[in-house]
C-alpha cells in the first residue's frame, strides 16, 4: 500500500450538555489523533469543514497546529459541508 490516510468528521453537539465536548475539546482531540496517526505511519489526515458548528468552522487554524506538531504527515480538508 502506498498510502493510507483518514478522514474525520469530527465531534457533533453544541460543547453545552455532559460529555458534549466544546471547541477547545474537539481541536485537541483532533491534533493529538493526527500526532498519533503521524506516529504510526498515516500519510494523511483530513477534516471536514462545518460551517454552522463552532467547533470546527475554520479548518485553517487546526490544521497548521497539526503541521506544526508532526513532521510526514498530509493534511488538509475533505469536505466542505455548505448546509
Amino acid at each position: 500500500m502506498k498510502a493510507f490516510g483518514f478522514l474525520s468528521f469530527g465531534h457533533y453537539g453544541h460543547g453545552r450538555g455532559p460529555g458534549d465536548p466544546d471547541a477547545a475539546a474537539m481541536l485537541r482531540d483532533a491534533v493529538e489523533i493526527a500526532v498519533g496517526a503521524d506516529e504510526i505511519g498515516v500519510n494523511g489526515a483530513y477534516f471536514r469543514v462545518h460551517h454552522f458548528v463552532r467547533q470546527s468552522a475554520s479548518p485553517i487554524p487546526l490544521l497548521g497546529a497539526i503541521a506544526a506538531r508532526t513532521s510526514a504527515i498530509e493534511v488538509g480538508t475533505g469536505i466542505i459541508d455548505m448546509r
